[in-house]
């Protein structure tokens, strides 16, 4: 077992190393026009003669998970310096929109000090079906993002203040390996599903996209697939707000939250997200008010191994948090890990369309994640909560630490 794990991860690290996902592309690296499962294929062969030794060291995951660890700062330090235009760090460390802090639910006393302070105002969101007002603040000439946000809560310690930090697709293009597709659903899922993502192609049908980004919506390879696969697991209703566009800066907390309010308006019972970045108390906000109004939000837990800090939205209260199985249902060696686990679903050896309508390999906790949201909704035909369904519907795989609560959509899949 503790072998075919290992070779798993090998695997996954060579898939990490030279395919370019949707987020890399967003990162600003290069695409590669090889596929993972060639490339896995090719690469494995040739070390053959040396994999027996690497399965006999323990360290040869260890080293796995930190080489992730590291793509994923090189990433994001990349991504930084190529928009320093559009991006810049955040008090945290972490990427988010230059310049721009936001205010959520400000009294007018506070957003008056703010503007005494050199804060100026630059707009305001008022997100109905959320209850939120969001008040967005340009940093005073001067000061980086990092700086004004410290002074900022300085001056107005009882205020909820947060960088409009970026989120990141949390899948392998398509053109990964793929070997089955979805098994055509025997039962129309009635309950609307919303994804949160890039905008999917012409192709695929949705009930309705909304941009909430510059460009947007622009079809996308990821959010096709998601879309791909929700519809493919028997899903009638699907809405899709586009968080990406054309924006540098895209898949920001103001654009996520955006999103989330328009499909509450939309009746969307079960919201997937597909994405994953740093804790932010705007998106926190968002995502409990969406649960207070009896919304299911289902998020990615990420690809970046378990030595990433925890996945958000994934880790926040109530989010079912969602990991990926290969196609011998074993737990991706790349996923990411959240403040908690929920369930495990495909999301590797299958095929999800691409922005042009063609059927290509995908990898993934991104998609597992709208699997696990069809399920979801399906629970929710007939039901009034999701989880004790799902719950019964899970099969049991160890260990929890790995798998959740067990994996859902199992049987999802047939060879071509």
């Amino acid at each position: 077992m503790r072998n075919r794990f290992i070779k798993a991860g090998l695997a996954a690290l060579v898939a990490c190393g030279v395919a370019a996902t949707p987020a890399f592309a967003q990162l600003g690296l290069p695409q590669v026009g090889q596929t993972v499962g060639d490339t896995v294929d090719r690469t494995l062969g040739t070390v053959g003669q040396v994999l027996d030794p690497v399965e006999r060291d323990v360290d040869a995951i260890g080293r796995i998970v930190r080489a992730l660890a590291q793509r994923r700062l090189a990433r994001l330090d990349r991504l930084v310096r190529r928009n320093r235009d559009r991006i810049e760090r955040d008090a945290a460390g972490d990427p988010a929109r230059k310049g721009e802090l936001l205010l959520v639910d400000p009294s007018p006393e506070m957003v008056a000090r703010a503007r005494a302070a050199g804060f100026a105002p630059a707009g305001e969101d008022r997100l109905d079906e959320l209850g939120l007002v969001v008040t967005r603040l340009a940093v005073p000439r001067g000061m980086d993002l990092a700086q004004g946000e410290k002074a900022l809560a300085r001056l107005l310690p009882d205020a909820t203040i947060s960088a409009d930090t970026l989120n990141f697709q949390s899948g392998v293009r398509p053109g990964a390996r793929g070997t089955a597709r979805l098994s055509a659903s025997t039962r129309t899922i009635k309950t609307p599903v919303g994804m949160i993502d890039g905008a999917p192609g012409a192709t695929i049908r949705v009930a309705a996209t909304r941009g909430f980004a510059r460009g947007a919506p622009v079809p996308s390879n990821h959010g096709s697939a998601v879309a791909s696969l929700l519809a493919s697991a028997g899903v009638r209703t699907i809405y899709a707000a586009d968080v990406y566009g054309t924006d540098p800066a895209g898949g920001n907390a103001l654009a996520i939250a955006r999103g989330i309010n328009w499909l509450l308006g939309r009746d969307a019972r079960v919201i997937s997200i597909s994405l994953v970045g740093p804790r932010n108390a705007l998106l926190a906000r968002a995502v409990k008010a969406a649960q207070s109004k009896g919304a299911v939000i289902v998020a990615a837990v990420g690809n970046d191994g378990p030595a990433a800090p925890p996945s958000y939205p994934a880790s926040y209260p109530g989010v079912l948090a969602i990991t990926a199985v290969d196609g011998h249902d074993r737990a991706l060696i790349e996923a990411g890990r959240a403040l908690h686990l929920d369930y495990a679903a495909p999301g590797a050896d299958m095929l999800a369309a691409d922005a042009r309508g063609r059927w290509r390999g995908v990898r993934g906790t991104s998609y597992a994640t709208p699997l696990a949201a069809a399920r979801a909704a399906a629970a929710l035909d007939g039901h009034d909560a999701a989880r004790p369904v799902l719950d019964r519907e899970a099969r049991h795989l160890s260990p929890a630490s790995a798998y959740g609560r067990g994996l859902l959509c199992g049987t999802c899949r047939r060879a071509r």
